[in-house]
């Protein structure tokens, strides 16, 4: 009887074991056949922006995360139209995707007015506080966390200084409607009085405006700094286009910018901030809670020159300068 019991109970328990084994690997296999989605937010078409999309696509295959096979990219671009954008983040989040990525300030406060529970990872964001994305760049407590394309515009001005060391009037260029563009115009106009140059700030309202205000300015400055702006980024080849007329060089502040007409920027290489960006999408996808992942900087800013815009306007570039450059003709 005992021999009985004893058979019985081994019976069950292997019984158990072959249907725990299986029930495990079941959830395995689940786990590794999960596709996770991923709703990526543009405002509009430019280069910076592109590099930014694909340094993140690049970065994720890299680790694992193929688009396609076990995870579903869903770009949208709203190809400039504000309204277009709200309703491209609601239907992004109405698809349940597991991630929300804004690439530039526009894109994730749209996501942010919509959803306070799917994690929102900010690109390409110059000032994540003061836009009001997060109200601390090291700890959000919330569902925001991201990469920021903020750089040293103190160092930028001596870099102009360098390159034109008798400059005396420099023109300010930005869109009015781009809020990193308004606060880092007003920053480096402060710095220019700081430094006892004569400033001459204008903007923008849409890209239909920078003919005009570029020929007035161009008559009146010795060289033109823009900002990080979407919409002039868009229309590089219009500004330089016109700027190159007068000979009046424009120091930018992004590679692409550069790369289309701009004379030399201090800025951070955009396809970089689209890596760091999947870094962080990974650490979501993995587990880590967004709110306790601080906002990403890049310590290290690079120098871009358009060597060729440089002879075309007979500007010399020194030496200490050019052997730090990232040429981007």
């Amino acid at each position: 009887m005992k021999d009985l019991k004893f058979n019985l109970f081994s019976f069950l328990l292997a019984c158990f074991l072959v249907f725990s084994f299986f029930v495990i690997k079941d959830e395995k296999n689940d786990q590794e056949k999960k596709i996770y989605n991923i709703g990526v937010l543009e405002p509009m078409n430019h280069k910076a922006l592109d590099l930014i999309f694909k340094g993140m696509k690049d970065e994720l295959e890299k680790n694992g995360y193929v688009d396609g096979k076990n995870i579903k990219i869903n770009l949208r671009n709203a190809n400039g139209d504000q309204s277009n954008l709200s309703l491209m983040a609601e239907k992004l989040i109405d698809e349940k995707n597991d991630v929300l990525v804004g690439i530039t300030t526009l894109s994730s406060v749209t996501f942010l007015n919509a959803t306070k529970d799917i994690p929102i990872v900010i690109s390409g964001v110059t000032f994540p506080k003061e836009s009001g994305l997060v109200k601390d760049e090291k700890k959000s407590n919330t569902n925001v966390t991201g990469v920021s394309d903020r750089t040293d515009l103190k160092k930028e001005f001596q870099l102009i200084k360098k390159v034109m060391p008798n400059i005396k009037k420099i023109g300010i260029l930005f869109t009015a409607s781009e809020d990193n563009a308004k606060r880092q115009a007003s920053e480096m106009e402060n710095i220019l009085k700081n430094e006892k140059i004569e400033v001459v700030v204008n903007s923008i309202m849409n890209s239909n405006d920078i003919n005009q205000v570029a020929q007035s300015l161009s008559k009146n400055v010795d060289a033109i700094f823009v900002p990080i702006d979407n919409t002039i980024a868009s229309s590089m080849t219009t500004l330089t286009k016109i700027t190159d007329k007068y000979k009046i060089p424009v120091f930018p502040s992004a590679d692409s910018m550069v790369k289309d007409g701009g004379l030399l920027a201090l800025g951070v290489d955009q396809y970089k901030i689209g890596e760091n960006t999947a870094k962080i999408i990974i650490k979501i996808l993995s587990g880590e809670n967004p709110g306790d992942i601080p906002i990403s900087f890049e310590k290290d800013c690079d120098i871009f020159l358009n060597e060729k815009k440089a002879k075309s306007l007979n500007i010399k570039i020194p030496q200490e300068i050019l052997k730090k450059c990232k040429i981007v003709n």
